[in-house]
């Protein structure tokens, strides 16, 4: 069993060098970085865990800024986007980022995606809440497809590209492991449909049953 240190990172935190280095001296296995991009201000969307919206939400820093500067002085530790909330990202772009990590790294990023809890912040990034499973899928798809063929196409319903070229490829092949976050049954079948891991969470697995 391998064990490894999910947190936010935030400006207000320990900085990202300090963290990285102290995780991989300790013998961890891995870092994981969570995301948001922004939290609106008027928001209907309930924390899933309860409660108030915890205040390190608020400050958090670019998961692929974050794993690329723990990539530059770290040699061992995974580096886990955890998750990556793809149904607010472009997946080119994306693509990109994520490989130029795998590469700096030397084979060590670990790709955990999600469509996320919050509403009013996926509908920021143009996403309806009501497509957002069906992005996701079709995105993680058009990702696999960049960092595996050359040249690389995509033409889904939410995702459509030409025949194009996409470097740098990942290190990992055929690419780096692809794990989907969520609790719900539709999470589960995502994890099939992709050959994914899968990252739980802290909620009672009831919500399973109620959550598609």
């Amino acid at each position: 069993m391998k064990f490894g240190i999910s947190t936010f990172v935030n400006d207000d935190s320990i900085d990202t060098l300090s963290l990285a280095r102290a995780i991989e001296e300790r013998g961890f296995a891995s870092l994981m970085i969570a995301e948001h991009t922004h939290i609106p201000v008027s928001r209907e969307s309930a924390y899933p865990l309860g409660g108030e919206l915890p205040a390190h939400y608020y400050r958090t820093l670019d998961p692929f800024v974050t794993l690329a500067a723990a990539a530059a002085v770290t040699s061992k530790i995974d580096l886990v986007t955890g998750i990556a909330l793809l149904v607010e990202r472009d997946p080119i772009i994306t693509a990109k980022e994520a490989a130029s990590i795998d590469l700096i790294s030397g084979g060590r990023f670990v790709f955990g995606v999600g469509a996320g809890w919050n509403l009013e912040e996926m509908r920021n990034h143009g996403t309806e809440p009501n497509t957002r499973g069906a992005l996701l899928d079709e995105r993680i798809e058009a990702i696999k497809a960049l960092w595996t063929d050359e040249p690389a196409e995509y033409h889904g319903e939410y995702v459509d590209f030409d025949a194009s070229y996409s470097r740098p490829k990942p290190v990992q092949q055929p690419h780096p492991p692809i794990f989907i976050g969520g609790d719900s049954d539709a999470t589960v079948r995502r994890v099939i449909r992709h050959t994914a891991g899968w990252i739980s969470n802290p909620n009672p697995v009831k919500s399973l049953t109620k959550r598609i």
